[in-house]
């Protein structure tokens, strides 16, 4: 629906018009996306529907016995004939009250239950989604929409469309019985209204603008929030909070003034909707003792009609807190489907082609062969990667040597999939990767990056994030290997949890605690992201001394930006430019390749 530059910063949202998601389709077409969602509660929806509109039309009827009650016992002094007539007002008074009970509960049901559904396939969405997708969108504005924009359409299935509809039906009936009590007097209401009706389309559609760009506006607000809260380290280093909270106020009198914009709106729409019924009112009234002085319309009915176009205002009154509420729920419908309709390029196969199940023996790792690879980024005119042909052997450990930029990074991440080639193939064991089911190829495939992700877990399930059937001697290997040992003298051994990002740990121990998480299992495939870069020298030698146990087992390919890890391979491709220059034995390389040489004896240009 969106395309992929709609959602940017802050100020993308200064010159965004408002309109582009909901006011490029009817609200009622947007509204109707949601349809797959209400379906296994349809039958909760209608019942709630039926059960309000019996309740308001009950409430509606008690004025025409109350007519009856004028015009016959009051008007006659029959003390005796007024106790049934009062026995049904109660009686419909009681089931009003019932039928509203009974309503709220079917209603906190379905719409708790919808709005669940809509979350959990939100979150799974955002998980199918390439990295491609989440590298353009704030975190902040997709956290909006799984928390203030869902709550938004649980109001609006649970509450605002049932009385959005049995208003309209209520409205129709009331109408009809003014028509019935005076033909004359109902249809000059009927016509009356006729303004109020072009007076709510335009407070609707300017409130549906306004309402939009409220949402998006808190959508930034959110995402400067948590850049702050996890940049709150970088921020106090550099004495940075004054800026950064002149920077939070702007975005949040930017809210302020959208909300307040929003209000003013809605403010207008209520003063209209409260003060033109009461002019319709006071015609009513007064055509209608003129009615009476006639003797076409009996007391009794007057009260019953003036009592009825009073009934009618709430509905009126309410339909401008409902149509905004409408119209805010097909913001968040449109926010909503910004990202489900967001292409998913990077997908299962048709039919999937298995890897076979067990090794050939002796072989230890799948062979792993780059095939005139090449990758751009969505909009970009350069190539990052070109014509990239590398093959490493089952079992061989293949260092990925190169400047900043060079491409090493994203060489790594195509290996899982992570981002698709524009061009070529990458084969393992022969088999395009493009023809394995992702999770089969992430299965093979094990990943260590250079800037290290931790959960709000324990350790333990930090580790076994890939395999979360991992036994405890598993566990504890992959401990070994990576040299976290560290977990052991934590208050809850493997089984403390390390908070948010793992922020609680150094950069060093969360390092080892990913190459843990990475050869855990031993993996047939190993990509290691420069992990040991946040290690000291004496650290290091540890975790490459176990990893050289590993990796006997498994095929490797490193990026390595210090000689040490370079020497855990067997052999080592150099990338220049977004292309292999050279392939061969470190000392090989060392000995005929001059930007060789200069990458590993100048550490900061390759870092």
């Amino acid at each position: 629906m969106a395309d992929e530059a709609s959602i940017e910063t802050e100020s993308s949202h200064e010159s965004r018009d408002p309109l582009v998601a909901a006011d490029n389709e009817a609200s009622m077409r947007v509204l109707l996306r949601l349809w797959p969602w209400l379906r296994p509660y349809r039958g909760y929806l209608i019942f709630m529907l039926v059960v309000a509109t019996a309740a308001m039309i009950v409430q509606s009827i008690v004025p025409l016995v109350t007519a009856r009650l004028i015009d016959g016992p009051i008007a006659r002094h029959d003390t005796a004939g007024m106790y049934p007539l009062v026995g049904v007002a109660l009686l419909f008074g009681v089931a009003e009250a019932l039928l509203f009970a009974i309503r709220r509960r079917a209603m906190t049901f379905s719409a708790l239950a919808i709005e669940s559904d809509l979350r959990r396939d939100f979150y799974e969405g955002l998980q199918r989604l390439p990295v491609s997708f989440h590298d353009r969108w704030p975190s902040g504005q997709l956290l909006s929409r799984v928390t203030a924009d869902l709550s938004t359409l649980r109001r609006f299935v649970g509450f605002m469309a049932v009385f959005f509809v049995a208003n309209i039906v209520v409205i129709v009936v009331i109408l009809a019985m003014l028509v019935r009590l005076h033909p004359v007097l109902g249809l000059s209401v009927l016509v009356a209204m006729l303004p109020l009706v072009v007076g709510a389309r335009y407070y609707e559609r300017r409130y549906n603008a306004e309402a939009r760009r409220a949402q998006d506006l808190n959508g930034d607000l959110a995402t400067s929030v948590e850049e702050s809260v996890l940049g709150i380290r970088v921020i106090k280093s550099f004495g940075r909070r004054a800026e950064l909270l002149r920077t939070f106020t702007g975005d949040s009198d930017r809210l302020r003034r959208a909300e307040l914009s929003k209000n003013t709106t809605l403010a207008q729409f209520w003063t209209l909707i409260g003060t033109y019924p009461q002019l319709i009112l006071a015609g009513v009234t007064f055509f209608g003792i003129v009615a009476v002085s006639r003797h076409s319309l009996s007391t009794g009915e007057l009260v019953a009609f003036i009592t009825l176009q009073l009934r009618l205002n709430w509905p009126l009154m309410s339909m401008g807190w409902l149509m905004a509420g409408t119209e805010e729920a097909v913001a968040a419908t449109a926010r909503l489907f910004e990202v489900f309709d967001s292409v998913n390029d990077i997908t299962d196969p048709a039919e999937p082609v298995a890897l076979p199940t067990a090794l050939p023996t002796g072989q230890p790792g799948a062979r792993l062969s780059f095939e005139g690879v090449a990758f751009r980024f969505p909009g970009a005119t350069v190539d990052t990667l070109s014509h990239v042909d590398l093959d490493i052997e089952p079992g061989e450990t293949m260092a990925l040597v190169g400047a900043t930029g060079a491409g090493k990074t994203v060489l790594t991440s195509l290996v899982s999939r992570l981002h698709d080639v524009t061009a070529g193939v990458i084969r393992i064991d022969g088999r395009p990767i493009t023809e394995l089911a992702l999770d089969e190829l992430r299965a093979c495939v094990s990943v260590a990056f250079e800037d290290p992700t931790l959960f709000s877990a324990s350790v333990r399930e930090n580790i076994a994030l890939g395999r979360p059937a991992a036994a405890d001697a598993e566990i504890a290997e992959a401990i070994e290997i990576a040299q976290a040992g560290f977990v052991y003298d934590l208050p809850y051994g493997v089984h403390t949890r390390v908070g948010e990002q793992g922020l609680s740990l150094s950069g060093g121990q969360r390092q080892r605690l990913a190459v843990a998480r990475a050869v855990l299992g031993r993996p047939r495939i190993l990509v290691l992201d420069d992990p040991l870069s946040a290690l000291d020298v004496h650290t290091e030698a540890q975790v490459e001394q176990g990893l050289r146990r590993v990796l006997v087992t498994t095929t490797a390919l490193i990026v390595a930006h210090r000689a040490s890890t370079v020497l855990l391979a067997d052999r080592v491709a150099l990338l220049d430019g977004g292309r292999i220059v050279a392939v061969g034995r470190h000392r090989d390389l060392l000995a005929s390749n001059r930007l060789y040489r200069e990458l590993l004896s100048q550490a900061p240009a390759v870092a």
